[in-house]
């Protein structure tokens, strides 16, 4: 860690401390800014910014006013503008966007979670929006962002043709175990299930969209019960306190397995931005291809992005075109955002909704709506992006999928969102007063 430089300012001919706690910890766990020894009424900007993986620049910023102690607490002080209005004590992590004149469609992901999201946090004299760059701060500390907290374990897991990273938390256990599904941009995406095992879940991420595979139609049901099979008998968990989480295609697979599978017996299971309506009772391969069908109906955007969520509309009534969930028989939280542009998730909700009714099952199911909010509701305080770069899995053709959604709401519905799915798996899936303890910084 580099310690705080402060600088004395010509202006004002102050020397102010910049003061940003913890300068270590998890990604989901807010911070304290305060800003000490400015002029009384002194007008300031403090300014974030981030390196990410791809070598691109993210920053925020928001304007203060010092109070006739001389000091901006970002807490209870409200930003008078700039990236983010209002009292909002982490606007300068979850309003960051990418700098003047950097590349299109960007999306901040961390790859390597075994190294910090680091943000240097700088104030400046006066209310500034750009050209942060070629001012000299009055003041700048550090802050490393994990998502994973010390002693949690990662392992990477290659079983038969099962691939993913399972994360084990500090200890002995058993612990809780939850079986983690992205949607369909592919790939191995471990942060989230850093993020769980840090809170005291046994959670795998698990690969599914395998290029090769998928070709040759190789990925069904059986890849998800092996996998299911693979966290469920590992020693550190608990075999009868399992669950799966889905966001996008990875809920539409988890809704699927949760109905029809005869192995895949959860707890409890979350489903974020997803929907029945494409059961996955057949390869993925096959799913895609009847999906492409019914590419006429995707729409572009003045700004050339492709609006997906009409891809399932409207919401069919005949039953055999969607999932069965009234066959589902273990709690589901459904968490949605009435502003998705990628997946008719509400709609979904709805059905769904009435066909528990009718099936007797409603009492199982909980749903969590956010206005204004888009389809990537991911881990607290990360960056909305409205819209962004998107690889399509069948053709490999690059377009800029709109996720939708307005920045402080979104961010809104992240925070609440994340605490709550937290809180459902905790409920259902904590076994003894001791069975998952989190693991602090």
């Amino acid at each position: 860690m580099f310690a705080p430089v402060r600088t004395l300012s010509i202006e004002t001919g102050t020397c102010p401390i910049l003061s940003v706690h913890p300068t270590r910890g998890l990604v989901d766990e807010k911070f304290q800014i305060v800003v000490m020894s400015l002029l009384p009424n002194q007008e300031v900007t403090l300014h974030s910014i981030h390196q990410s993986e791809d070598k691109d620049f993210w920053e925020a910023f928001g304007h203060y006013k010092s109070d006739e102690h001389g000091t901006v607490t970002v807490a209870k002080d409200e930003s008078l503008g700039g990236t983010y209005e209002g009292i909002e004590p982490m606007g300068l992590l979850w309003s960051m966007r990418p700098i003047p004149g950097s590349r299109g469609g960007l999306r901040l992901r961390k790859r390597d979670i075994l190294t910090p999201m680091v943000v240097h946090i700088s104030v400046y004299h006066g209310h500034l929006t750009q050209g942060f760059n070629q001012k000299t701060a009055l003041a700048t500390c550090e802050t490393e962002r994990w998502y994973i907290a010390p002693g949690v374990q990662r392992v990477d897991v290659r079983e038969k043709t099962v691939r993913g990273t399972l994360f084990l938390p500090p200890g002995p256990g058993p612990y809780p175990g939850v079986l983690d599904l992205w949607g369909g941009g592919g790939g191995l995406v471990e942060y989230r299930s850093a993020l769980l095992a840090s809170h005291g879940f046994a959670s795998l991420a698990l690969e599914y969209l395998i290029p090769d595979e998928l070709r040759t139609a190789g990925v069904d049901s059986s890849y998800f019960e092996e996998a299911y099979q693979i966290l469920q008998n590992h020693p550190k968990v608990h075999k009868d306190c399992m669950a799966m989480l889905g966001l996008s295609f990875g809920s539409a697979i988890t809704i699927s397995m949760v109905a029809y599978s005869k192995v895949i017996k959860p707890k409890c299971c979350v489903c974020i931005s997803g929907s029945h309506v494409v059961p996955v009772n057949k390869s993925l391969f096959e799913v895609f291809e009847e999906m492409k069908k019914h590419v006429n109906k995707l729409q572009m955007n003045e700004d050339n992005q492709i609006i997906h969520r009409n891809l399932i509309l409207p919401i069919p009534s005949d039953p055999t075109l969607k999932v069965d969930v009234g066959r589902i028989k273990c709690p589901i939280l459904l968490v949605n955002a009435d502003d998705d542009q990628s997946w008719a998730s509400v709609e979904s909700a709805e059905d769904m909704e009435m066909m528990m009714e009718m099936a007797g099952n409603r009492h199982l199911l909980e749903v969590l709506t956010y206005p204004c909010a888009g389809h990537l509701i991911e881990p607290p305080y990360t960056p909305h992006f409205r819209a962004s770069n998107f690889i399509l899995q069948d053709t490999k053709e690059k377009i800029v999928m709109l996720w939708g959604g307005q920045t402080k709401p979104h961010a809104y519905a992240q925070e609440d969102a994340w605490e709550k799915i937290l809180s459902f798996l905790q409920k259902h899936l904590y076994f003894s007063s001791n069975s998952a303890v989190k693991a602090k910084l």
